[in-house]
This record gives C-alpha cells, sequence and structure tokens, in this order.
C-alpha cells in the first residue's frame, strides 16, 4: 500500500519522500510496466509546471529506464509543432481552411521560441499552447497562440512586433527596424552598415508618404527585416505563398520527422498537391470588386480579338503589341480575383475597330439610294454615341472611377450590338429598322485626358474689332499677340507670341501654346488669383519702323481651382481706357486643381428596335440538308416557293450552335487558333436566334402564327426526306 499511497499524493500535487520509496525489485523483461503509467501522464499534462519532477526508480533490470523527467525544451517545442503543422494539413484535408490557417500559425510561431532555446535563452514553458487534439478547447489554442506571440514580443532575441493592423503600421514598423538596426551599427563604430540602413529608413519614409497621399507604392522594391512576415494584400501569387502551398511544405517537414506516420503523410501530400491554389480562391464578393474583374476581363477580351485582327491582317507587330497588352492583365485578374483591389489606371484602351463602322452589302441585294442615305445615317450618329460612351469610360478609367468606368462600357456594348443589327439589316437588303429617340443623362466629370498633370493649354482664338492705330486704316491692321505668364516668377515668365494675321481688324489667330506648371507649388495659386496672363496686341512695324501696340489685357485664372477650362472674351485697356475690341482666349488644364468638375449632359440618344426587324431568310436560297439538320447544304428554288422556309427554327439553330461550339472547343484543346470562318459562322447563328427569338417574344401574334406555320412546313419536309432516303436505302 505505500506506494499506491504515495502515488495518490503525487497525483494530488503533493510532495513525498522519495527516501521512503521501495528499491525495484529485478522481475525480468515483464516487470517493466507497473512504474511508466503513473508518470507518463505527467509531461504532458502540465508541461510548464514540472519543472523539477519526482523521479520514481526504473522497475527493469536488464533494461534500465531513465526517469521521467521533462523533455528538453527543444524536443518538447519541436514536437508540439509537428503536432500543429500536422493538424493544420488534416484541418486542410477536411476542408476546413479556416481552422488549417489558425494552426499554421501557431505552428510558425514556435520558430521563434526554437530560435531562442537553441541560443541557450530560458523559454517559459507555460506559454506553450496545448496538443492540437479532437478534444481540445479551441479559446485554449488561441489563449496559447496569444502567449507565444507575447512571449515574442518581450524576446530581446527575436523583437519582431506584433502582426500590423494595416498597411501604414506594417510600413512604420520595419522603418523602426531599421532605425534601430542603423543605431546599433553606429555604437558599433560600422559606419557602412549605418549608412545602408539609414538610406533604406528614407526609403520607407518616402513609401510611407506616398501611402498616405494615396498613390501605388510597389512595396516589392522595400527591403524585408529579417523575420518580417510580407505586408498583407503584396504576397507573391506563386504556390508557395498560398495556404495549399504553405500546408504543402508544412507536410513535407512533418514527413520527414515524423518517421511512423510515413503512410499517413503520403496519403495527405497527395491530398494536397492535387488541390491547386486557384479553386481554394473564392471569387470577389463586393460589387465593386465584381464590376473590377468584370471589367478587366472584358477589356483582356477586347485585346485578343485586337490581336486576331491584327494577324487576319498581317500585321505581325501590331498582333504582338495587342497580345503582350492582354497578357500583362493576367497578374491584374489574378489579384482582383483574390479580391485585392488593381489600379486601373495603368489599364490600357479599348482598341476601336474601324471596320466595325462601315456598312458592306452582299452581292445581288439591292437597296434604293433613300434607304441607303438613312442607313449612313444612323450609323453616323451610332458611331458618334460609341465614341461618346469610349471617351467618358477612358475619363473615369483616369480617375480610378471602377463603377462609373464600367456604366460607360457596357453603354458602348449597347451601341455596338445597335450597329451589328443595322449591318446585318443593310447586308440583307432589309428595310430600315425602326427606331426611337431616348433622353439620356449622364453625371460626369470634365477632364482633358490628352493632357497632363502639369500642363496648361492656352488658345487664342480670334480678335474682334481691333482698334487700329492712327494713321492706319481697319482694312490694313497687321495684327498679332504676345502674352506673358510670370510663373514660376517674374524672372523666369513663360512668354511667346502669335502669327502675323495681315489686312484685318477681327483676326482670326487659332493658335495653341503649351505652358508649365505645378500644382503642388505654393506660389502657383497666387499667380493665378493675382496675376493671371497678361496679353499685348500689336500692329505689326514696317521697315524701320517698331510695332505699335494697340491694346492690352489680362486674364485672372481663379476659375481654375474649380474648372478645368477658362473661356472669356476679354476686353481690350488702352492704360485704364476701354479701345472697344475684344480678344477670345481659352486656357485649358487636365482637371481642376482643387476638386472635380462635375457636369450633367443631356443626350438625346438613339436606340434600334430589334423586334421590328423583317423576317429572318436563311441566306435566301438555302435550306435543310435532306441528310443532315445542318441548314446551309441543298440549294432550293427562289423564296417564292411554298416548300421553302423563310424562318429557321430555334431548336435548328440552336443545334447548329452547338455543333459549332464543338468544334471551336477542339480547336482550344489541341491549343490551334480558331479559323475565322468558324468564328463568323458562329456569330451570325447567334445573332440570327437572338433576333428570332426577340421577334417571338415582342412580335404581334400574326408573327406567330407565321413561325408555327414554318415549322409545320420543317416537320413536313423533314419526314418527306427521311422517307424517301429510307427507300433508297441511304440510312
Amino acid at each position: 500500500q505505500t506506494l499506491e499511497n504515495m502515488l495518490a499524493s503525487v497525483k494530488k500535487g503533493k510532495k513525498i519522500n522519495e527516501e521512503e520509496i521501495p528499491p525495484p525489485v529485478a522481475l525480468g523483461k515483464g516487470a517493466s510496466s507497473p512504474q511508466p503509467s503513473p508518470a507518463s501522464p505527467l509531461p504532458t499534462a502540465h508541461p510548464g509546471s514540472l519543472q523539477q519532477p519526482p523521479q520514481p526508480p526504473a522497475a527493469s533490470a536488464p533494461k534500465p529506464q531513465p526517469p521521467p523527467i521533462l523533455p528538453k525544451p527543444q524536443a518538447l517545442l519541436r514536437g508540439r509543432q509537428r503536432e500543429y503543422k500536422l493538424a493544420a494539413l488534416h484541418a486542410k484535408q477536411r476542408g476546413d481552411l479556416e481552422m488549417a490557417t489558425k494552426y499554421y500559425r501557431v505552428a510558425k510561431s514556435f520558430d521563434s521560441l526554437l530560435e531562442a532555446a537553441g541560443n541557450g535563452h530560458p523559454v517559459e514553458l507555460s506559454s506553450v499552447p496545448p496538443p492540437p487534439g479532437k478534444t481540445q478547447n479551441l479559446a485554449r489554442e488561441q489563449r496559447g497562440a496569444k502567449a507565444i506571440e507575447a512571449f515574442l514580443r518581450l524576446s530581446p532575441e527575436t523583437d519582431v512586433p506584433p502582426p500590423p493592423r494595416d498597411v501604414l503600421e506594417a510600413l512604420q514598423q520595419r522603418m523602426e527596424r531599421y532605425k534601430t538596426a542603423a543605431a546599433q551599427a553606429k555604437s558599433k563604430g560600422d559606419d557602412r552598415k549605418a549608412r545602408m540602413h539609414e538610406r533604406i529608413v528614407k526609403q520607407y519614409q518616402d513609401a510611407i508618404r506616398a501611402h498616405k497621399a494615396g498613390k501605388t507604392v510597389d512595396f516589392s522594391e522595400l527591403p524585408v527585416p529579417p523575420g518580417f512576415q510580407p505586408i498583407q494584400g503584396t504576397e507573391t501569387p506563386s504556390g508557395d505563398q498560398s495556404i495549399a502551398g504553405v500546408l504543402e511544405t508544412a507536410m513535407k517537414l512533418a514527413s520527414q520527422e515524423v518517421h511512423e506516420e510515413d503512410d499517413g503523410a503520403e496519403k495527405a501530400k497527395v491530398g494536397v498537391s492535387g488541390d491547386s491554389g486557384p479553386p481554394d480562391a473564392e471569387p470577389p464578393s463586393s460589387p465593386v470588386a465584381q464590376q473590377q474583374l468584370a471589367f478587366l476581363e472584358g477589356r483582356r477580351k477586347q485585346l485578343m480579338q485586337a490581336a486576331l485582327r491584327a494577324k487576319q491582317k498581317n500585321d505581325i507587330e501590331g498582333a504582338k503589341l495587342f497580345l503582350r497588352q492582354a497578357k500583362g492583365l493576367d497578374p491584374m485578374i489574378e489579384a482582383s480575383q483574390n479580391g485585392l483591389p488593381v489600379d486601373i489606371t495603368k489599364v490600357p484602351e479599348a482598341p476601336v475597330n474601324k471596320e466595325d463602322f462601315v456598312l458592306v452589302q452582299r452581292r445581288g441585294v439591292h437597296i434604293s439610294p433613300e434607304a441607303a442615305s438613312q442607313y449612313l445615317e444612323l450609323m453616323k450618329l451610332i458611331r458618334q454615341q460609341h465614341e461618346m460612351c469610349m471617351n467618358y469610360s477612358k475619363q473615369f478609367t483616369h480617375l480610378g472611377n471602377i463603377a462609373e468606368t464600367t456604366k460607360f462600357e457596357k453603354l458602348a456594348e449597347d451601341c455596338k450590338q445597335n450597329m451589328e443589327i443595322l449591318k446585318q439589316a443593310h447586308a440583307r437588303g432589309f428595310p430600315l429598322p425602326k427606331y426611337h429617340y431616348e433622353q439620356r443623362t449622364f453625371s460626369v466629370i470634365k477632364i482633358f485626358p490628352e493632357l497632363n498633370s502639369n500642363d496648361m493649354v492656352l488658345s487664342i482664338v480670334k480678335g474682334i474689332n481691333l482698334p487700329a492705330p492712327p494713321g492706319v486704316a481697319p482694312n490694313d491692321l497687321d495684327a498679332f499677340v504676345r502674352f506673358e505668364f510670370p510663373y514660376p516668377n517674374a524672372e523666369e515668365a513663360q512668354k511667346d507670341k502669335t502669327n502675323v494675321i495681315k489686312n484685318t481688324d477681327s483676326p482670326e489667330f487659332k493658335e495653341q501654346f503649351k505652358l508649365y506648371m505645378n500644382r503642388g507649388h505654393r506660389g502657383l495659386r497666387r499667380v493665378l488669383q493675382t496675376k493671371g496672363i497678361k496679353f499685348e496686341v500689336a500692329h505689326k512695324g514696317g521697315l524701320f519702323k517698331t510695332d505699335r501696340i494697340i491694346g492690352t489685357a489680362q486674364l485672372k485664372l481663379e476659375a481654375l481651382e474649380t474648372a478645368c477650362e477658362v473661356r472669356e472674351i476679354i476686353e481690350l485697356l488702352d492704360g485704364r481706357r476701354p479701345t472697344g475690341g475684344k480678344l477670345e482666349v481659352i486656357v485649358r488644364i487636365r482637371e481642376p486643381l482643387s476638386s472635380q468638375q462635375l457636369e450633367t449632359r443631356t443626350e438625346r440618344w438613339l436606340v434600334i428596335n430589334p423586334s421590328t426587324m423583317p423576317p429572318v431568310t436563311w441566306g435566301g436560297a438555302t435550306a435543310p440538308s435532306p441528310s443532315s439538320p445542318h441548314l446551309t447544304r441543298v440549294r432550293l428554288p427562289p423564296p417564292r416557293s411554298r416548300a421553302v422556309p423563310t424562318l429557321p427554327s430555334l431548336n435548328l439553330l440552336a443545334f447548329d450552335q452547338e455543333k459549332l461550339e464543338r468544334k471551336m472547343l477542339a480547336y482550344r484543346q489541341a491549343q490551334r487558333p480558331v479559323p475565322p470562318e468558324l468564328r463568323e459562322q458562329y456569330q451570325d447563328i447567334a445573332q440570327r436566334s437572338q433576333l428570332l427569338r426577340s421577334r417571338l417574344q415582342h412580335g404581334d401574334p400574326p408573327f406567330r402564327k407565321e413561325y408555327l406555320a414554318q415549322l409545320e412546313r420543317y416537320l413536313q419536309l423533314y419526314t418527306e426526306t427521311a422517307r424517301r432516303l429510307g427507300t433508297e436505302g441511304n440510312r
């Protein structure tokens, strides 16, 4: 009963007198079982509290057991880290990515503890989280992970700050780390290393200023201090940085260390390697992210189509350019798919195919001159609408406004659909489709995207009733204009003059001058508000005669604070006396200096109604083949014959469309380009199906009745053809 009482006391945490423990009894190999059982749970139950556990004697004489002391700190930490890595792998295989991520973060936090323990520093094992068993409480694991993070913050060896809340805090943490390293290098007399760290601190200071100003910062160019994780949102899209890649790496390490679980580790490796990174990434859920992704994919599609058109025209260089631009969008699309914001101002412009706005008439199709003129007029209006939409889309793209950019891209696509309806109707000789006008109101931001941020363009348009100097008739006036913009200062003022317009007192100059300004310069606003631009209108002197000034004017530019264009007709003065003459000038900058210039524009918008198209004929002289439902095989009599259907069947169109899709898919799977003829056939069938479906939805009852009659003719035609082919033995 002595040993049992001692064992009960030890379990209750009481102390015992080791001298009262009886000596071990040699009973052979089988006598070693009683003693390890009471001592085995002690290290795992309270790893931090048993710094000096009791040492019961070994019970085996042939193979004496060592006393059940606590394992070394490195062994305990490494074993616990291995358990968390395996738990992360199992959670990943179950599809629980959230739990896998938590387990892996806890496992990674052991690295610093192992490093500190390896350097001989004391490690408080009470902060080690418990094993991640199935019966463990997640709250205890999280508390253990927080305890490790607290230890890391206090450890002088690791010196890794807590995880940052945002990008700005991450930059500041890294800058402080390099400041500390520079100070340490200076104290040790290593000036070269100190200067290197100070240069890195300067890079981080510039990056912090740019980030606060809302500018894009390339974090990949900033050095990362040892032990710091990549800034959130800037991780490389490689497989090693994704959760699947990280877990796969952890599994390999665990499989190397845990020899007794080789089979299980191999199965886990196959399971993880089979899961690729992209399927784990969920599509963006916010509306802005979805708009961003749709915009990028649409722009890539436009660039790929432009590359294909250039290749068909044997413009290899142009095709390569568009292809490079399309491929350059892949990283942005991948980032958008992962829910990260992208800078759409760097997206290349959408190429415009001029052939889309050209009407082509088929052979044998006759259109009256009046109808042809109306077609051209409608096409001109649609082209203008399309250009307007693309200009607005370009402006909002430069501003980074994805919502407005997407809206105008959609309007431009609608214009292309209307244009396609016109082209199809014109090519087949149909009467002009019905159309109507709508009032469309747009809220746009006025901007001149062709100008740079520091450009100012001065346009001197014309003079009006300029006064002639004494002795000169108005019709003999040879006028020109000099101007002076006192920026950046009066000594370095920007000056220029127009050409001379002879023999008129109302000359039209129509000249532009590009001036320079710095938006961030403090003196710019003072110059614009107080001085502006000074003008002198002069009469050109003849031989040995000087130029004579006939009037001066000054244009104040304070309106550029809230507007990007100033258009004024300023009065010419002789001193302070009005001369009666005037000068029209325009000043433009890219965008207002202090705010955006919002405008509300109402446009008269042309809309083509596809439901008013005439019956869609199938090429005029083709009909179903007896041997195949494909509708382009057999030539039939003119459309007046009752046997020739004038409307295709939606089911037959769908069959043809599906057949073409299979052919195109075969080309793509073979990594070969789809032939243009095949693509054109597919687009033609899709257009016919769309027009017919629209007519059936919005058409009148007589049209639907005619369509049913055509389907009955199809049924009769195919039945007779099948019966005839069957009697001929052609199965």
